[in-house]
């Protein structure tokens, strides 16, 4: 039965794309049937630049995972990402007509509609509306107002904005190559999904996913988003200067970073050295580690800053007490050796590197449970959450019936049976999951507006 359910994310990077299929096991983990990776040539800074060259690179990445797995792509779950990408807060209300009735799903959709007529820069849509804390009447800090009365209904909201042109290039090159989309999400959301447990949400942290182009930041507390920001650099930088600052080529600086960079210059000594091959019988070049490291130390630095800086600016560094569970480091960029440690001693606040693995089914390839697989592995499961369960055969669901029946119908279904065992399956629903996921829905369902009106 499980098997059926399948799923790809897709993820459209700077510096690379990954098509990654996979299902969920009975254990509620994530097996990995095939993943694809592509050098990413149209991407920049998390914006798509070439079309064509994106299209090749998402056909190569699909193509790879396909041969992999024996299976066939036909609609994926895309991440959506760039500088373009930025949040803004809000507060609104709405006067309820009928203060004698309770409040439903119907007032909040008001509500949230009313925000989606904020006037935006010009180009710039409202790509989400996440409703935040409630109030009703002079009742605050409401989380859940439905089936309250009250006749003033006002929220905080944290409200989603981007360009939508770079919105509709990135479902325009899912759709050229030959995909479907079959969901849209925001990739520092993906990666939450990934590395972040429901504790570290609820307790307050700050994740910081370091991409080749950019660096994301996603705030979370009480278990809610509540604040992201794009920081235009990322790990292309860091090579760029090392490329100059060496004079070397593209390819030996990333090695060189990957393989011998730190963030901490202190922990390399001066006769530490690395020999790099000379170009076309030239002299090879000996560059020693700590002066590596000093270049590395330097642009890392004015990294975790400026995110350092977007985290108090918003009122939420470890002064505070907020973020009670600190800074979660994912994405390519933190695997650079010591990132850790300078990121508590720049910050002051408590830091780990977030694996993938917890989500991933034992036996799985090692190098997928890397920081650099935490989009691709949050974007897959979001796939899977997306797709419609197995049909349950929950023999405990007619008791869950029974509980809401009058006491007539009760004694009626004890009588039929069969019919009992038939009715959960469409009455019985999760209520409380759907009204969990129902934001992420109308984001992806609004998404798909965007790239229709292209058309």
């Amino acid at each position: 039965m499980e098997n059926n359910r399948i799923a790809i994310g897709l993820d459209i990077g700077t510096t690379k794309i990954v098509a990654m299929i996979g299902r969920e096991n009975e254990y509620g983990k994530i097996e990995v049937l095939g993943i694809g990776k592509a050098k990413s040539l149209g991407v920049k800074r998390g914006v798509v630049n070439n079309i064509t060259q994106t299209i090749q690179s998402i056909q190569q990445a699909v193509e790879e995972a396909e041969n992999v797995s024996g299976l066939k792509i036909d609609t994926v779950t895309v991440g959506i990402a760039g500088h373009h990408i930025r949040s803004i807060h809000h507060s609104d209300y709405i006067t309820r007509q009928d203060a004698e009735e309770v409040i439903d799903e119907k007032d909040i959709e008001n509500l949230i509609n009313q925000v989606h007529k904020l006037v935006m820069l010009p180009g710039e849509e409202i790509i989400h509306v996440l409703p935040q804390e409630f109030k009703v009447d002079s009742q605050a800090d409401v989380s859940e107002p439905i089936g309250m009365y009250g006749g003033r209904l006002e929220a905080n909201f944290h409200v989603v904005v981007g360009q939508v042109s770079q919105i509709k290039n990135i479902g325009r090159c899912v759709t050229n190559s030959g995909l479907g989309l079959s969901a849209i999400t925001l990739e520092p959301l993906a990666s939450a999904e990934a590395v972040l447990s429901h504790e570290e949400k609820e307790a307050g942290v700050a994740l910081i996913d370091i991409g080749g182009g950019t660096t994301d930041l996603a705030i979370f507390k009480d278990g809610i988003i509540r604040h992201t920001a794009v920081i235009p650099f990322g790990g292309n930088v860091i090579t760029e200067d090392i490329k100059e600052g060496f004079s070397i080529i593209e390819k030996q600086a990333e090695l060189l970073k990957v393989k011998f960079g730190s963030a901490w210059p202190g922990e390399n000594k001066d006769n530490e050295i690395v020999s790099i091959p000379g170009l076309r019988g030239r002299e090879p070049k000996e560059i020693t580690l700590k002066s590596l490291s000093q270049v590395i130390h330097a642009r890392i630095t004015e990294i975790i800053e400026q995110v350092y800086l977007e985290i108090k600016n918003y009122g939420h560094d470890t002064q505070n007490g907020k973020l009670i569970a600190g800074i979660v480091l994912t994405g390519g960029g933190a695997q650079v050796k010591h990132l850790k440690q300078l990121v508590e001693y720049i910050t002051g606040m408590d830091t780990r590197i977030g694996y993938p693995n917890e989500h991933l089914a034992g036996g799985s390839d090692e190098s997928l449970s890397s920081p650099v697989f935490a989009t691709a592995v949050g974007l897959l499961m979001e796939g899977l959450e997306k797709m419609p369960k197995q049909q349950p055969a929950a023999p405990e669901e007619p008791v869950f019936e029974k509980i809401e029946q009058k006491k007539e119908e009760t004694i009626a279904a004890h009588q039929e049976e069969p019919e009992i065992m038939e009715e959960p399956k469409t009455v019985k629903q999760p209520k409380q999951k759907v009204n969990k996921k129902s934001w992420l829905d109308k984001f992806t369902s609004g998404l798909k507006d965007f790239l229709n009106e292209a058309e």
